[in-house]
């Protein structure tokens, strides 16, 4: 029981040394360290830092007067001093050898372990052959970039099966664009072209999906959304619920974030979903 408390012990130290521990762990720790009589001290918290350190390329020679202070202040807590000493006074003893942990020098000991196995993988890393570059040799391949959203929209609108509708103004004039929804993608964007821009501290644009053509009382959440810029805009859809077959898509004007129930006073726009393309 003894030597897992301590292993405990050891991965809370480790983790507050690396990541940082949440205020659990940390009541956790101090009671194993109040058990096994353990005194916390820094010892993981540098070796951390010797292992990060360990990562830096290039690291700048440091100053000499730099260097002469902390010699002086090393020497000076080790109880070094430049007059000679008896021999028997530098017998090392119990009273005043400096005290260390079990746990403290681990913590070192782990350190120097992984700056060693650090600098053996890069050593590997590096030496290994590179490919050849010459024609016929492999080369790099690039993960594709990801479809900006009017490729997107566009894709979804050439594709068959697409719920489809077009916008109509309400209380926005001269509004026009489209929508497009796929039930088995659950996704879908809509299309604005003269959507005023919103003041997104006041109010913001909400998408409601209606499944039933008589506009029910409690239409599915498609999401808040900002118009920052006058001309062409494509917005995704965000359904916050399953939807399936949507006949309208609605636009209303709400409070910051939205609501979760609309009171439909101030309805920017109108969409009735079309046949479903083939």
């Amino acid at each position: 029981m003894t030597d897992e408390r301590h292993d405990t012990l050891f991965d809370l130290l480790t983790k507050q040394a690396i990541e940082g521990v949440d205020q659990a762990e940390l009541v956790q720790l101090k009671a194993l360290a109040g058990e096994l009589n353990y005194e916390v001290d820094d010892s993981f918290d540098i070796a951390a830092s010797a292992v990060a350190l360990a990562c830096i390329d290039d690291i700048e020679p440091m100053p000499a007067s730099l260097m002469a202070r902390l010699t002086a202040s090393a020497d000076e807590h080790f109880g070094v001093t430049s007059t000679e000493q008896p021999v028997e006074d530098l017998q090392p003893t119990f009273e005043f050898e400096p005290k260390r942990s079990f746990l403290g020098w681990l913590g070192w000991a782990v350190a120097a372990a992984a700056c060693v196995a650090l600098a053996v993988n890069i050593w590997f890393t590096r030496s290994q052959p590179q490919g050849p570059t010459v024609a016929g040799g492999p080369t790099p391949t690039a993960s594709p970039a990801k479809p900006d959203l009017k490729a997107q929209f566009d894709e979804m609108m050439a594709s068959p099966n697409m719920i489809k509708a077009k916008w109509s103004p309400a209380g926005a004039k001269d509004v026009s664009g489209e929508v497009v929804w796929s039930d088995a993608k659950q996704t879908g964007f809509m299309r604005f072209r003269g959507l005023p821009v919103n003041d997104k501290t006041k109010e913001q644009y909400q998408l409601w999906i209606f499944e039933n053509a008589k506009l029910e009382e409690y239409p599915k959440d498609g999401g808040v959304f900002d118009i920052t810029a006058e001309g062409d805009v494509i917005i995704p859809i965000d359904a916050k619920l399953a939807t399936k077959d949507p006949k309208v898509f609605a636009i209303t004007v709400e409070k910051p974030g939205g609501v979760v129930v609309s009171d439909r006073k101030k309805i920017a726009v109108l969409a009735k979903a079309e046949t479903i393309t083939s």
